[in-house]
């Protein structure tokens, strides 16, 4: 019924109650005499008792309430503390996206046509397949063949358009074709996107006799009237001239980090800028 704390604190307080009106009794009857002496000596070493176990009771009592002001506080600088970081978490991304922001702006400036702002709010989860999903549809005037850019380079070309989001195949895609050129030599072919890796191009059709070496920046030829002229694709890898065929083999890694994209540009009247 009653917990062993409990019984154990009464037993105290009565034990204390019992020396003291002993002690009480003692010193009035016996103040001088002998037998007064022999109470007082067995009595003392339960008065002893009696104080070592106040004093160790009231220790305890007074370092309980300090843990647990202590904890308190403890629980307060952890809350406190963990504001902070979130507050600056938050700060960090914030700082990080107007930097993005910024670039884009930027690059926007450098565009002859009209350019929107879209973020990226999904990416194909299948293997086979490099696409991602964009939060501007039909109602913000994208419609189907309009290229997608980043500063670095071309993104892709929207291929599936909804109201309010549309869907754009990558340039890593194995079924993506861009017209393009080697910016050094003017040599022509087409950037085509491998199944194999997922995250490089191949240059085809490109002439063993054109002059073709890795470093080489490719960019957009504008033939395919989806893409303005000059943007960036990607830089040469790699070369591989056979001894047979009419064709060299061009490996192309794009200059967009594909994995790495959050905010891209869509230019919204490409053909008129692609006819210019």
């Amino acid at each position: 019924m009653f917990s062993k704390k409990i019984v154990m604190i009464v037993g105290i307080i009565v034990l204390i109650a019992v020396n003291l009106i002993a002690l009480s009794v003692t010193s009035r009857r016996y103040h001088t005499s002998r037998p007064g002496q022999i109470a007082i000596s067995l009595i003392a070493p339960f008065q002893k008792i009696t104080t070592r176990s106040i004093s160790f009771i009231r220790d305890i009592w007074s370092h309980y309430f300090c843990l647990i002001a202590v904890k308190q506080e403890n629980d307060k600088l952890k809350k406190a503390l963990n504001r902070a970081i979130e507050k600056n978490n938050r700060f960090n991304e914030t700082e990080i996206f107007n930097l993005r922001l910024r670039e884009l702006l930027n690059f926007r400036k450098n565009m002859a046509g009209q350019v929107l702002v879209a973020e990226v709010i999904g990416k194909d989860p299948s293997p086979w397949f490099k696409s991602i999903i964009i939060d501007k549809g039909k109602s913000d005037g994208i419609e189907k063949g309009l290229p997608v850019l980043v500063p670095e380079g071309i993104v892709g070309r929207v291929i599936d358009v909804s109201i309010h989001s549309s869907k754009v195949l990558l340039v890593v895609d194995q079924i993506s074709a861009v017209d393009a050129l080697v910016q050094r030599t003017r040599a022509r072919g087409i950037i085509k996107g491998d199944s194999t890796t997922g995250d490089q191009c191949f240059f085809i059709y490109a002439l063993r006799k054109h002059d073709i070496r890795a470093g080489d920046t490719i960019i957009s030829s504008g033939l395919d009237t989806v893409f303005p002229k000059g943007l960036r694709i990607g830089k040469v890898s790699e070369v591989v001239k056979r001894n047979f065929g009419i064709f060299q083999e061009v490996i192309v890694t794009p200059y967009v980090d594909f994995e790495k994209l959050e905010e891209v540009l869509v230019v919204l009247n490409a053909k008129d800028v692609s006819n210019q």
